[in-house]
């Protein structure tokens, strides 16, 4: 079953352009690691949001993905650079 997640951050708009690097820092050591199937950052225009969403082949997959993370020299730290709390939603395939 595969597994997913998708996160909304909504950076200050003088941090924007940095949020999107993080971001994308964050997808590229997700995608490295076995059964991530893709990990994008989009934009949202309408609320600010840079969103994350990373797809995987299953649960074991996905904390692999996690531990890569934390275990990796990215910046996921939640400050003043963000306006609001992040939403992570997990997903699971139907």
């Amino acid at each position: 079953m595969k597994h997913g997640m998708v996160a909304f951050h909504y950076p200050t708009p003088d941090h924007r352009d940095e949020f999107v690097a993080r971001v994308r820092a964050v997808a590229e050591v997700f995608r490295s690691t076995p059964g991530c199937l893709s990990a994008d950052c989009w934009l949202a225009p309408d609320s600010g949001a840079v969103v994350s969403a990373v797809q995987w082949e299953s649960e074991a997959a996905s904390q692999a993905g996690f531990a890569a993370v934390s275990a990796a020299d990215v910046d996921v730290a939640f400050d003043d650079r963000e306006v609001r709390p992040r939403e992570i939603h997990r997903l699971m395939s139907a």
